[in-house]
């Protein structure tokens, strides 16, 4: 199997181009390429597969193997590998997820995509929608009980379900390992949940780490900057247009007021291009 590497802020996939081929075990794959000592190395796996509604569709696989709705860092790198490859010529494109279509307008420089500007709609509020199990029309700085501790959680979906808590100490220090798991699967989140940790820096910059379900902590998380961003705005944090330190790197953030929608501004990068061979009953 042919793939490519690439990351968005420090969040890798392994990519495979499935417009003429379909994989048979995705899963399995997503498995396999994800392991870091074993495998290629990566967050997951990525598929860009052909569509009926838009110009490309994203499958999108964590490292154990589950699939995930949307991932904001992995499809601007869609964007590139798309671009870069000429699988299309254009420089604004749809791209079909699980969570909707989603429209992106590529920078390109050099004959190549430098930058992803990602249209990722408007943010999801309706507990039931997230999913989160809550008594009122939304989460914002709910508290919630995890490993002997109370927070304060701000629920929103971006396609896929966020829980944002505020802290006060750098997010560098934060024993996120301690305490990820814990929200990940907690009873509240029927579909588990990824949980950003976050300080507020000033009305116009966040940091903030991630834990992603499916995949423990990652550099970056398109999504979880866009949900953090939102989150922040309605606890009356920030403005409306924040820029997002990961440990990766930084992202744009604005949660248009006019159209409600909430766009996302970062980097693309391929690592490598490479060739693995899959185990029996994987190909």
């Amino acid at each position: 199997m042919r793939f490519t590497k690439m990351h968005g802020a420090g969040n890798d996939y392994v990519y495979v181009d499935c417009t003429r081929r379909a994989l048979k075990d995705p899963e399995g794959i997503a498995r396999l390429v994800s392991d870091r000592h074993f495998g290629v190395g990566s967050d997951g796996l990525i598929l860009i597969c052909p569509s009926e509604q838009a110009d490309f569709c994203m499958e999108m696989y964590n490292a154990d193997g589950s699939r995930g709705e949307m991932c904001g860092n992995g499809i601007r790198c869609v964007a590139k590998f798309v671009y870069d490859y000429g699988l299309t010529d254009k420089e604004e494109i749809s791209v079909e997820t699980l969570a909707g279509i989603k429209y992106l307008k590529l920078t390109v420089e050099q004959g190549k995509v430098s930058k992803v500007r990602v249209n990722m709609g408007a943010p999801i509020l309706e507990p039931e929608k997230i999913p989160v199990i809550a008594q009122g029309k939304t989460v914002v700085g709910e508290p919630v009980e995890a490993c002997g501790k109370v927070w304060k959680m701000t629920c929103v979906s971006m396609g896929n379900p966020h829980a944002v808590v505020f802290i006060d100490t750098p997010v560098k220090e934060f024993p996120l390992e301690q305490y990820g798991p814990s929200f990940e699967r907690h009873e509240r989140f029927p579909r588990r949940v990824n949980t950003e940790f976050v300080r507020v820096l000033d009305r116009s910059t966040l940091e903030m780490r991630v834990w992603e379900r499916g995949s423990g902590e990652t550099l970056a998380c398109g999504t979880g900057a866009c949900a953090t961003a939102v989150a922040a705005v309605l606890n009356g944090y920030c403005e409306r247009k924040v820029l997002v330190h990961l440990l990766g790197g930084d992202l744009e953030i604005e949660w248009n007021e006019e159209d409600g929608c909430v766009y996302m501004t970062g980097p693309a990068a391929t690592v490598f291009e490479g060739e693995i061979t899959l185990p029996e009953g994987l190909e």
